[in-house]
């Protein structure tokens, strides 16, 4: 939080006068090209977001080797004891809550890797890093720019999340119950004349499981980061210095709020409704 604000008051102060500070909250989210690549129609440029979830795969990948692999104990030390926590909430709360019991051990790697890849992108987002692409030069010395950004504010990111959910739902329904069973189970048993306005209803129903899971763990998180900045922004936006007694607590309070309670509940209901979405993909009738 403090290098942001240092960071901001930096770029304000290059402002000439009379010009607007460049401080501006929404260029937190722009995600130019920092390098172009295009397939095709296909652009595969790598930029903030695209870092982003490179530093949190290898996270990810780091934490549950820490944690949950290396030099385990009969007598659990805190590290293990906080793998084995880990562990215990991705399994009970997650996979047993979900996924029928016969399915839990196919699926369970992936919704535990789900809901740890989630949590560690989204705390990767309150943590200010020098990699926001931009530079100031301070005392003659050029040096980036440090800031906040998450990868699951970009809709783009949680959508890709949420269709390889939806796409492993469908796949397994068709496995467990075959094409036309597990396709006859989105239809209640209702009168036929009621079906033709029903179907509709239901195949959109699958689809909008798409959406929600995108656009509840994306709102979130760009709503959240929003206000931290909205906050810090004002300061320099309405030119008063005194805004700051009051901006920068209602920013940390905000913060600590996205940080404690927000980062976690997210990576644990998008992890949480997979489970639940493949499991009744599986048994259509529970």
């Amino acid at each position: 939080m403090k290098l942001l604000l240092l960071n901001a008051l930096t770029l304000a102060s290059e402002a000439p006068a009379g010009e607007e500070p460049k401080f501006d909250p929404s260029h937190e989210f722009e995600l130019p090209a920092w390098v172009s690549i295009h397939i095709g129609p296909l652009d595969m440029s790598i930029n903030k977001a695209v870092v982003y979830l490179w530093l949190g795969s290898l996270l990810t990948m780091a934490i549950g080797i820490l944690l949950m692999r290396v030099r385990l104990r009969v007598t659990p030390d805190r590290r293990q004891t906080i793998g084995e926590q880990i562990y215990d909430i991705a399994q009970t709360q997650v996979a047993e809550q979900g996924l029928p019991t016969k399915a839990i051990g196919r699926w369970f790697p992936y919704v535990a890797s789900l809901m740890l890849f989630i949590w560690t992108i989204n705390m990767l987002g309150f943590i200010p890093l020098p990699i926001t692409g931009e530079r100031f030069e301070l005392f003659g010395i050029d040096l980036p720019v440090w800031g906040i950004y998450a990868a699951t504010s970009s809709i783009s990111v949680t959508l890709a999340l949420a269709l390889m959910t939806w796409v492993f739902t469908h796949i397994e329904g068709v496995r467990a119950n075959g094409p036309v069973g597990y396709f006859k189970s989105w239809i209640p048993e209702v009168p036929k004349a009621m079906l033709p306005m029903l179907v509709p209803l239901e195949i959109l129903g699958q689809f909008m499981r798409l959406v929600s899971l995108s656009v509840r763990l994306f709102a979130n998180m760009l709503a959240g980061h929003m206000l931290i900045l909205t906050f810090i922004g004002l300061i320099f936006v309405l030119e008063s210095v005194f805004l700051a007694v009051v901006a920068v607590p209602a920013a940390t309070a905000f913060y600590l709020f996205e940080v404690v309670i927000v980062v976690s509940i997210q990576a644990f209901i998008f992890a949480a409704l997979s489970a639940i979405y493949i499991g009744s993909a599986i048994e259509p009738d529970h």
